[in-house]
């Protein structure tokens, strides 16, 4: 699958060839609050876990995986868009798809998230068997709630995000394909 440009921004299913493009991402403590509370990722840890998650989901037909956003200007890479089923690795809904993203700080504030992730999601959610499409974010995270909500997905709940490191309050959203805006 392919995913047209935008005016301003390109994109690219990633692999385990970019392992240097995902390390850099992720060793911004600022990019990495909500996720990982700060703590920035090791080049082994990208490829001995994070790369293995992603080739886990990774779908070129379907348009599953990580879609590298770059800003066509300069062909810089800013961040990557996530696709991929709901609750994959427990028990995969394949008619309601997974939508995050991970910016560049410097990114922030310009629309790069909401335009990239807009973009994406009408491309890979166009086949039948996809009904919908959700998001998930640490309830705090207030900038990844406001891509939801200029993408049209509307609050579901609250809940507890489990992880190595305890349980912080989250949020879902969701809404029908035809929904997006």
């Amino acid at each position: 699958m392919n995913i047209a440009r935008t005016a301003r921004l390109s994109f690219r299913l990633m692999d385990e060839n970019d392992a240097e493009l995902l390390y850099e991402l992720d060793n911004d403590p600022e990019v990495m609050k909500h996720l990982t509370r700060g703590k920035v990722s090791t080049m082994q840890g990208i490829k001995e876990v994070f790369i293995p998650r992603l080739n886990a989901y990774r779908n070129e037909q379907k348009g599953w995986g990580l879609w590298q956003v770059n800003i066509i200007e300069s062909n810089e890479f800013i961040g990557w868009v996530l696709v991929r089923p709901m609750g994959f690795f427990e028990q995969p809904d394949f008619s309601d798809l997974e939508i995050g993203w991970r910016f560049k700080k410097m990114s922030w504030g310009k629309g790069y998230a909401s335009e990239a992730a807009l973009a994406i999601a009408k491309a890979v959610s166009e086949p039948e068997e996809v009904k919908s499409l959700s998001a998930t974010a640490l309830k705090d995270n207030l900038g990844s709630i406001k891509v939801m909500e200029k993408l049209g997905l509307k609050f579901v709940k609250n809940y507890n995000h489990k992880d190595e490191q305890g349980e912080l309050p989250a949020v879902l959203y969701s809404c029908p394909k035809e929904q997006l805006s």
